[in-house]
């Protein structure tokens, strides 16, 4: 999945319409709640291979952060 696919994907988990790209502070998106967590991590439970915890995705400051634990390479 490219960069440009996460974030889209991203933005769909999330039913926001802020502009997201992979410098987004989290903390600055009004929609990053509990619930887009949660979605968050049944998307990556249910589509990835990698395994990822809730305290991982709470540990996530940034879009790119999130994209890490996809696996993605935000570099």
């Amino acid at each position: 999945m490219t960069a440009d696919e996460f974030v889209a994907k991203l933005t769909e988990l999330m039913d926001t319409d802020a502009a997201l790209n992979l410098s987004t502070k989290l903390s600055d998106v009004a929609d990053w709640d509990s619930l887009s967590m949660v979605a968050f991590f049944s998307w990556c439970k249910t589509t990835l291979t990698k395994k990822i915890s809730p305290d991982d995705i709470k540990s996530a400051s940034t879009v790119g952060d999130l994209f890490r634990l996809t696996g993605g390479d935000a570099s």
